[in-house]
């Protein structure tokens, strides 16, 4: 990879969501994709309909709809009548207890690159990437 901002991005991205996916797998029995625990960090703690749900997601409303009938099958989460025509979806007490157990691990990742790179470049390197880049 080169030196350009964007390739750097995507290969620490790739990088981060590869490490964590083994980690995930070596602490669980569940298998659960980085597009399913989007869906997981949008439901705790809340009971969303699943159409707010959809447009806060970067995939189509189908394939919302599919990851989150593939969270049902493995019962992490439960969807309800809301109304005539929307659904809720919320997490089982297991899909709390996955996405409780993820959020550990990202935080566990976050502290061994504080280790590798000091804690003041992830907080200034977190300031950077809250930023406005107008793209």
């Amino acid at each position: 990879m080169g030196d350009l901002l964007v390739d750097l991005l995507q290969e620490k991205s790739s990088l981060i969501a590869k490490t964590k996916g083994e980690k995930w797998q070596a602490i669980s029995q569940i298998p659960i994709t980085n597009s399913e625990f989007s869906i997981l960090e949008r439901v705790y703690k809340n009971k969303p309909l699943i159409s707010h749900v959809a447009k806060q997601l970067p995939f189509t409303r189908q394939a919302t709809h599919k990851f989150i009938k593939q969270l049902e099958e493995k019962e992490l989460v439960e969807t309800k009548k809301a109304n005539l025509r929307d659904k809720a979806i919320e997490l089982t007490s297991l899909g709390e207890a996955c996405y409780e157990k993820h959020l550990a691990l990202k935080k566990e990742l976050e502290k061994m690159i504080a280790e590798e790179i000091g804690e003041m470049n992830v907080k200034r390197l977190k300031e950077i990437l809250k930023m406005e880049w107008g793209i």
